[in-house]
């Protein structure tokens, strides 16, 4: 006796499951966009295509109405419309124009890569960029440097020696050249913070990884070494790192970008190891002859934005 309830219960279940569900495929055969799409290819569907495609209409209808009502659909991030497939009803799905957007955000974001820069510098634009007395010649020669790649991504540009005091903006104006270059012509950018690369080619001897490091970031669509200069360099990375860097950007015409707290005449002294007590000028005149080749010097002026009160 008990398991013919129990029957009779599954059995009346059923019956409002199917009557529940007739009703809303009824209720999805009148909504205006399955009417209007059945008018709009009467011609293309067969005789038993409603039939046949009463699933399909349902799916669309409740998908489109999941997203609606903000709930988590089938496809999230796209959307459900109906098409005419050989006669029957379908349903395909298209990316939201929200996916479409954070699709082309992601993109753009894969092709900055950044190696130990400020993470504030992922939101730079130069649009954003504040054009004071101090800062508009380099406002303007990195717009003119966009503007040019974007034009013609195969010539070579000569890019920007960015030289100032501490906290001026040089890295946020790098940041945001690649950026910019990203989003106008979907061009790569490398951006490399120059001190911390120094150490971690160091670390690089132990593993042999030193040239795979190497081979790769002088092969970077758009180089950018920032802070160069700002810690004492080695004769060894001096010559092997950025010698052979440079050597091959100046060889291969490849666009590469500087920003450093010195002049490029103080940069000299540097490379040159006199504050060492050394003297290989030559040395460092032949990196600085693919520096000036690679760049133009442009100085950065104004307060000092990451602390204001300092000297």
């Amino acid at each position: 006796m008990e398991d013919m309830r129990k029957r009779i219960a599954m059995l009346m279940d059923s019956r409002q499951w199917r009557d529940r569900y007739f009703k809303m495929v009824k209720e999805a055969l009148q909504d205006p966009e399955v009417q209007a799409f059945l008018k709009q290819h009467t011609g293309e569907l067969a005789d038993d295509a409603i039939d046949r495609g009463t699933a399909k209409i349902y799916e669309f209808v409740s998908e489109r109405n999941k997203i609606a009502r903000g709930e988590l659909p089938l496809a999230p991030g796209y959307k459900p419309t109906l098409v005419a497939a050989n006669g029957l009803i379908d349903v395909a799905y298209e990316p939201t124009d929200a996916k479409i957007a954070a699709d082309e955000e992601a993109k753009q974001a894969s092709l900055v890569t950044s190696v130990n820069t400020p993470k504030d510098i992922r939101g730079a634009s130069l649009t954003n960029y504040d054009p004071t007395d101090e800062r508009m010649d380099a406002l303007l020669a990195a717009n003119q440097f966009v503007l040019a790649v974007v034009a013609d991504p195969k010539a070579f540009h000569q890019g920007l020696y960015l030289s100032g005091p501490f906290g001026v903006g040089k890295t946020y104006l790098l940041g945001a050249i690649a950026n910019d270059l990203a989003e106008k012509g979907g061009i790569a950018s490398t951006l490399i913070h120059v001190p911390t690369f120094v150490v971690e080619m160091k670390n690089a001897i132990g593993n042999n990884t030193v040239l795979p490091k190497i081979d790769r970031i002088k092969r970077a669509q758009v180089l950018i070494l920032d802070d160069i200069g700002a810690e004492s360099i080695s004769p060894w990375v001096r010559d092997d790192v950025l010698g052979i860097i440079l050597q091959y950007r100046m060889q291969e015409k490849m666009p590469t970008l500087f920003s450093s707290n010195k002049s490029m005449e103080d940069l000299t002294a540097s490379l040159a190891g006199t504050d060492r007590g050394n003297s290989e000028m030559l040395k460092a005149k032949r990196i600085m002859e693919r520096i000036h080749f690679l760049a133009k010097e442009v100085q950065v002026g104004g307060e000092n934005r990451r602390n204001p009160l300092a000297d």
